[in-house]
Parts: C-alpha cells; structure tokens; sequence
C-alpha cells in the first residue's frame, strides 16, 4: 500500500502530494503516534501537530516521543538536499485543544519513577524533552520553519516545547506560569530555552517568581514573536507560511544562522537534563508530598472544568 508514497521521499512528484499522502508517508515512517494528531495543508506546505495528551494536558513521555518521532519522519523522508525543491513540509507547526494548552510535565509520571527510584526513565523523558527542543530551535537541521500558537493558559516546563520552535505566538487569553520553584523543582530545558529570547536575567525573574504573565506581558518580555485576538492563532500561522513561502531558503538559513550563533543548545541542555535528574531524585520526602497533592489538585480541577464544559450552567470553582 506504501509504495504508492515512494516518490515522497525524493524528486518532483512529491510537489503533487496530497495531504493524506503526506500524512501517511509520515506515519508510515514514525510508526505508531498516540497522543497527537496531524494535519496538512498543501497550499501553504504546512504540516500541522495538534497535541492532546490522553489522561491530562501534560508532556507525557508518549507525547514527547510522538512529537520526537513526527520530527525525525520528515528529516528521514525530506532532508536530502536534492529533495529540497519537491519537499511537501516547509512549515511545522505546533497547536493545542482544550481549556489548558498545558499544565507542564508529567507528575504523575514523576511520581511513579520516585516511588521506583527509577532514574533511567527520568533520564529518558529529559532526553526526549531535549531532543524535541533542539529540533525546533533548529528548524529540523535547517529543513523547516517552526511554529506554535497557544490558545489557552500554559503553565510550567510545557511552555519550553513550543518556545523552542522558531516562532512563537499567543491568543489573548492565553497566559504563561512557571510555578515550579514552589515544589523545590525546576523544568528541564526552560533556563536555556527563555534565556535564548528574553536574556538571562528576566527568564531568571520568571522561573524564582512563578509569577503568570498574561499574553502581553509575557511577549513584552520577549517570549512571543506576537500577540493576536481570541480564535485567530491558526490563521496568522497560515498567513505569515503564506507570506514566508517566497523566502523560505533564507529564512530557514537565518534561524539556523541565529540558533547557531546562540550557543551550543544541546551542550546546555543535556547538562541541564543531567542536574535535573538529580535533582528530582534528591527530593525530600515532604517535597514529594507536595508533589502528590499537586498532582491532585490538578485532577479536581480539571473534573471541575470539564464538568463546567459538560453542563455550563454548573458554578464557576469557588462558587456556591
């Protein structure tokens, strides 16, 4: 059934390709991608992932590695320089769904490794995380140009994922929290990944305060590239892969040059990934606790919200 596809991976016919096409030839290569969903519009050569997360609006290893798998598919069908031309992906962009685009990493999955002592799947969900965050910064080696629109609040080392892309814009409402300082934590890749945009010294305010900044605030503070009204993220995504189509090469090549010039980001990032290992297994038993009843909290309010959703006449939490 595949075979049908093969001329995706090189030469002209893959100009022709349809958006199923290039879906399946994607999924044929990554194999099997739970917890996220692809999209493609050919008109504008974009490739779009929505993440949605099973359980909770959180970084699950399996959504890491989806993600990871989605960006190494498109390296291993379209990367070859003669294929450049004919390549059906030149934009890859990043969306959410739902109340929250993220409450951050995994706890529950934190949890279970603490319980288990488990330090080889905390180093791989780091790894996995770096790995995403390298990709994206980098365009996929130079490939594509890297987009993210968030809709919804985003809370914690969720927020790292899609600042890393080339670009990255909010809807109003949205707004962003790193609350982690507060549970004597840290997320993995948010020190290199705020510092690159917004300068040291004002990622290092954001992530000691954990204070939430609003859409507006948050972009004043360099995290954004813009700020757009409630319902038109995805549109100005697909208006600035329109008006980027032209001068594609170029663009690719000075996000390449820019995230080249900032340092090496995989050196700091898997230094970071290293001490945050550590860190999480030197957590205090009482910091643990902390951690479980986080981890609670976000269940109750999620079955609140999703109640609100299901009977909106239901009252607003806090309210009786």
């Amino acid at each position: 059934m595949f075979q049908s596809y093969a001329p995706a991976i090189g030469g002209a016919p893959a100009r022709g390709l349809t958006g199923k096409e290039v879906i399946e030839a994607i999924r044929h290569s990554a194999g099997f991608l739970p917890e996220v969903q692809l999209a493609y519009e050919p008109e504008i050569r974009t490739l779009w992932v929505t993440i949605k997360p099973e359980l909770k609006p959180v970084f699950t290893l399996q959504l890491l590695d989806s993600l990871g798998k989605v960006q190494q598919a498109i390296m291993d069908l379209w990367s070859a320089p003669e294929d450049y031309h004919s390549a059906p992906v030149r934009f890859l962009a990043f969306r959410g769904t739902g109340p929250f685009f993220t409450l951050g990493g995994d706890l529950d999955f934190y949890l279970d490794c603490l319980a288990k002592n488990d330090r080889a799947a905390l180093a791989e969900y780091a790894r996995l995380s770096i790995e995403g965050a390298v990709r994206n910064a980098s365009g996929l080696n130079g490939l594509v140009v890297t987009l993210s629109t968030i809709h919804a609040k985003a809370i914690g080392g969720g927020i790292d994922a899609p600042r890393s892309c080339n670009v990255m814009i909010a809807e109003e409402q949205a707004s962003f929290v790193y609350p982690e300082i507060k549970f004597n934590h840290f997320p993995i890749t948010a020190v290199a990944i705020l510092s690159r945009r917004m300068g040291a010294r004002t990622a290092e305010r954001m992530l000691l305060s954990a204070e939430e900044m609003s859409a507006s605030e948050f972009m004043a503070a360099g995290g954004l590239e813009a700020v757009v009204p409630t319902g038109t993220g995805e549109d100005w995504i697909r208006k600035y892969a329109a008006d980027s189509l032209p001068m594609h090469a170029a663009k690719t090549a000075l996000f390449s040059a820019f995230n080249r010039r900032a340092g090496d980001l995989r050196e700091e990032l898997e230094h970071l990934g290293q001490i945050w290992t550590d860190c999480m297994l030197r957590l205090h038993p009482s910091a643990i606790s902390k951690l479980q009843r986080i981890a609670q909290t976000q269940d109750r309010m999620l079955a609140r919200v999703y109640q609100r959703q299901a009977d909106p006449a239901a009252p607003a939490p806090g309210h009786h």
